[in-house]
């Protein structure tokens, strides 16, 4: 498979006026991002930034965003992205792990956070640096030369945006397209940082095969892309629900829909207005808060041949119901593989691709093995799913010991996902192998709990965790968001659950939110889990 930036300058010479991306009021074309990409890249260039070299990048989604990705990449550098929801403590892990030479930032505000005031509080020292093509003096910081605010913004510490271009003015192109024949598919091409749901984030090398596979293979085959196609992913430009269907849009010379920041009613106004015919917005509470709009109706994605969600079979039949023009396929993946490893088959029934994530990808392999003795499953047996093949990523950044747990010696990456896998090779995920709640002795899937919680009219999105307990081991626990104008009690929910799950897996307790602690995508169940351990004085 060819580097990302080859398919890209294909791109601009087949058809340089299309649109490559779109947002609500702006929109670029495969010339103009290549030309705002290229000045990015003689600006790091002038600041000796070269092949190999990691270039920070900790902004909202953006426009300048991507002319960030393809400026250092350009050169043979490597972005890394920042996880958009990290904080100080996280930003300066990733920021000394992965040895950054460069942060790229803007001015624009994402999730209420200004960026340049949260690397001044993650980096001390930062706001007394100025740029002099050596190493800032900020302890424990030895890799990082300087620091850049993309915008109208000045900030102590940081090159300002009109300082940055005129850096590079005395940079040719030929200087930066001579080093675009040295890029190599087997190259890093990204690094990701997973969101940390469970220890400090860890860095995801993937190189230009498999940053592409899943987007280019599984959107052609799977999603059925054709040349032109328009895609609508409103995720976070630093997931791989974003770079997954870029990179099937880069492959179809196609456009990508995207959003600052996800708001359901721009969004649905979006999808009418440039009727896009793949959307991808990967986790079905999305799709559900598009659909709750007023204005939704069930010919609103008559245009939208295919839909991707994640989510318990049941929320995926509720959600196809309301969609009669749209297939809905379901995937299963991550960030080690650079997005799905497998994705579902449009050409089966609508109950067969909710509840199963479809095959391995062409060059991947899936098994199921037992999580104590690694051997390889039967069929309709659950166990861990593990993955290997040319869209797997070969480890993580700087952390050996890490490696050896997840990836053993026949090259079997280890997701410590639960699934299983039918006789005809379609992969049915079950949930996270640690997102087993023993109660009793009795083990208890959260997503089974969830998935039941969630078909009820007064819930928006249920969580289970588990909250120890002297006589069972440990209980299960449901935080939920309610629907807009429930009133659902947690006396309701437990009655909702009587009879119909096991008394083990009923929820003993229930809280109600309205706001979630958040990862990239995800929520972050350890949170909830100390809150309501907090709540009961237990550690």
């Amino acid at each position: 498979m060819e580097p990302i930036t080859t398919k890209f300058l294909a791109g601009v010479e087949k058809h340089p006026e299309r649109p490559i991306i779109i947002f609500p009021g702006e929109r670029l074309s495969y010339k103009e991002l290549y030309e705002r990409a290229l000045r990015i890249a003689k600006s790091l260039y002038a600041m000796s930034v070269k092949r190999g070299d990691h270039v920070g990048i900790l902004m909202a989604n953006s426009i300048e965003y991507v002319e960030v990705l393809f400026g250092a990449a350009f050169l043979g550098a490597i972005p890394v992205l920042y996880n958009g929801r990290f904080k100080a403590r996280e930003i300066f892990h990733v920021t000394t792990d992965a040895d950054i030479k460069v942060i790229i930032t803007n001015d624009q505000i994402g999730e209420h956070v200004d960026y340049g005031i949260l690397l001044h509080n993650a980096l001390p020292g930062l706001d007394k640096q100025q740029y002099a093509g050596t190493s800032f003096q900020i302890p424990d910081v030895s890799s990082l030369q300087a620091a850049v605010m993309l915008g109208g913004k000045e900030l102590d510490g940081f090159i300002d945006e009109m300082t940055f271009k005129k850096m590079g003015e005395t940079v040719t192109s030929d200087e930066i397209t001579s080093n675009l024949s040295d890029v190599r598919s087997e190259d890093p091409a990204v690094m990701f940082y997973t969101s940390g749901t469970t220890a400090m984030p860890k860095g995801c090398y993937l190189n230009h095969t498999v940053l592409q596979h899943a987007g280019a293979i599984g959107g052609i085959e799977h999603l059925g892309l054709r040349d032109g196609d328009k895609i609508f992913a409103p995720l976070p430009m630093f997931h791989t629900a974003f770079s997954q269907p870029f990179s099937g849009v880069l492959h179809v010379g196609g456009t990508l829909l995207s959003m600052k920041r996800f708001e359901p009613k721009p969004a649905l106004d979006l999808i009418l207005r440039e009727k896009p015919a793949v959307m991808f917005p990967a986790f079905a509470m999305i799709t559900n808060e598009i659909m709750a709009q007023e204005e939704y109706t069930p010919d609103s994605f008559e245009d939208v041949r295919i839909i991707v969600n994640v989510g318990p079979p049941d929320v995926l039949m509720q959600l196809q119901e309301k969609m009669p023009h749209t297939k809905q396929i379901t995937v299963f993946g991550m960030t080690e593989t650079g997005g799905s490893v497998c994705m579902g088959n449009r050409n089966l029934s609508d109950i067969e691709r909710t509840q199963t994530s479809g095959s391995a990808l062409p060059g991947n392999e899936i098994e199921i093995r037992d999580p104590e003795t690694n051997e390889k499953l039967p069929p309709n047996t659950p166990g861990e799913i593990v993955a290997r093949g040319i869209g797997v990523f070969s480890g993580y950044h700087n952390a050996p010991e890490k490696n050896a747990e997840a990836i053993d010696s026949d090259g079997w990456f280890h997701t410590g996902d639960l699934g299983e896998i039918t006789k005809n090779g379609e992969v049915i995920f079950s949930g996270r192998l640690k997102d087993m709640l023993k109660v009793g002795g009795e083990n208890v899937a959260s997503v089974e709990v969830e998935g039941y919680l969630s078909t009820h009219n007064g819930v928006k999105t249920a969580v289970i965790v588990g909250l120890p307990d002297e006589k069972y081991g440990e209980v299960p626990v449901a935080y939920i968001e309610r629907e807009d104008g429930s009133d659902v009690s947690e006396e309701e929910i437990v009655v909702f659950c009587q009879g119909e799950i096991a008394s083990f897996k009923i929820p003993r307790h229930v809280r109600f939110v309205t706001e979630w602690p958040m990862g990239a995508t995800k929520i972050l169940k350890y949170e909830l889990r100390e809150r309501i351990a907090k709540e009961f004085g237990l550690d």
